[in-house]
């Protein structure tokens, strides 16, 4: 007979606590989802109850794309979110591979300028930014959204790290076979990469979603809105106290980061992993 596995006291503790710090953590969107459940009487009833006594989701989902363009809302997320990352990418791979396997002078200096460039705040240069985009003329635009953050300290540090690991000898291999330096960044490092690519693009992809800050200072068109300054203004011009069609509004604009993170949630545990940070 096999013999029961004894839990000790400690582990229960531990798994109690776990599961403590998950419910208050959760609580906010369990109250955001029962909210969007339920019609106005019961919002401001006096008893309090998650589950609706009327399930009104999907009224209040009706009202809030009638009165708040989300279609557009979401497409000028994911033009803004994926353009971003994509960019970021595009310049954060060649300069962690050269960060982390080309010799030259000045390399750990370097390095360091660009891990002490993550701890300054995107507040810091947004007036000298907003100037610059200013006298181009690209404020209340996608551009004015996009390119201040083509370049990514994080990113260029999380690559750097996770380059780190990949051995010498496969890129002795690569430049054996002909391969340019660029070459071997798209054809051997990057696939190599991917799993802190994925990491870096739920940080990235997250980020800039929710990012309300910077489109509240460039943005003044309507159509151009992203999803937080779309949700804040629809919260002040349309919804008012009725907190059943702002809370359904609130519950589809998080609704992809969710099921991003779903999606891509084996693989951003495994390039965190990977990548040493803890």
């Amino acid at each position: 007979m096999m013999s029961r596995k004894r839990i000790s006291p400690w582990s229960m503790l531990r798994h109690a606590l776990l599961l403590s710090g998950a419910l208050i953590i959760l609580m906010p969107f369990i109250w955001m989802i029962s909210t969007a459940s339920k019609p106005q009487t019961e919002i401001f009833s006096s008893s309090v109850h998650l589950i609706p006594q009327t399930f009104a989701l999907w009224d209040n989902l009706r009202t809030a794309f009638a009165k708040a363009d989300l279609w557009r809302i979401l497409l000028n997320g994911l033009i803004v979110t994926v353009s971003i990352f994509i960019l970021q990418v595009l310049v954060a791979l060649p300069a962690a591979y050269a960060l982390a396997k080309l010799r030259f002078l000045g390399r750990d200096t370097l390095f360091a300028l660009v891990v002490f460039c993550i701890l300054i705040p995107p507040q810091a240069t947004a007036i000298p930014v907003f100037l610059l985009l200013h006298q181009l003329g690209l404020l209340d635009s996608y551009a004015a959204l996009i390119l201040p953050f083509t370049i990514s300290v994080f990113g260029i540090f999380l690559m750097r790290q996770f380059f780190k690991t990949v051995p010498d000898d496969l890129i002795d291999a690569a430049r054996m076979d002909g391969l340019s330096e660029f070459g071997i960044v798209w054809r051997v490092m990057l696939p190599t990469a991917i799993p802190a690519v994925t990491a870096f693009g739920i940080f990235s992809v997250v980020a800039h979603w929710n990012d309300y800050f910077w489109p509240l200072i460039v943005i003044n068109s309507e159509q151009l809105r992203t999803p937080p300054l779309a949700v804040a203004n629809f919260r002040n011009n349309e919804a008012g106290t009725d907190f059943g069609p702002l809370m359904a509004a609130a519950l589809v604009i998080i609704t992809p980061l969710v099921i991003a993170f779903m999606l891509a949630q084996r693989r951003f545990i495994e390039g965190i992993t990977m990548t040493g940070i803890k």
